[in-house]
């Protein structure tokens, strides 16, 4: 991290967990920060964004349920990843169902011309996903989405997915910040 402030913040969230959970979360932070990336508290969050495009690609959150230890909340943006995981492709899937029944403002609108808030074309950078019945669904990749139960063997997929969405908005994003 750039500075011992941000150093202190990370710090301070990561503290309220166990230290098997810090030790997983590390190595993805040491990642964003070696390509630039710097947290800032957003709410009771810390989001990761970058200069160069100003835009958000990693927050964490806390959950907290009764009786339970506090767990971490990961969202990631990967939606200019086409190539991922059966484990995230149904994490891409299920989101999309979720939010676009929840919220159609989470729609990809920009496949239909509706939004211009992002750069390149819609397909290189909305989350799709097909259903058993072959009916291709799309969600508004400008989003992060929630990354359950991670674990040691999630660690390097999500590297790679950080270092492919990274390229893609230091090439794309700088239109506009989210």
């Amino acid at each position: 991290m750039k500075t011992k402030k941000q150093e202190e913040l990370v710090q301070s969230y990561f503290s309220q967990f166990e230290k098997e959970v810090q030790l997983l979360y590390q190595d993805i932070i040491l990642h964003l920060c070696e390509l630039g990336y710097y947290p800032k508290k957003a709410g009771e969050s810390i989001s990761f964004t970058n200069k160069t495009h100003n835009k958000q690609i990693v927050k964490f959150g806390t959950q907290i349920r009764k009786n339970q230890k506090p767990s971490p909340l990961f969202s990631l943006r990967f939606s200019s990843c086409k190539d991922y995981s059966q484990r995230f492709a149904d994490i891409v899937r299920d989101t999309i169902i979720k939010a676009t029944a929840n919220n159609p403002h989470r729609l990809a609108r920009c496949a239909g011309g509706e939004c211009n808030r992002c750069e390149g074309e819609p397909e290189s950078h909305i989350y799709t996903s097909v259903l058993p019945d072959g009916e291709k669904i799309a969600s508004c990749g400008s989003y992060g989405i929630r990354i359950p139960n991670i674990s040691v063997d999630d660690i390097d997929e999500i590297k790679e997915l950080i270092c492919k969405e990274h390229e893609y908005l230091v090439r794309h994003g700088s239109k506009h910040s989210k």
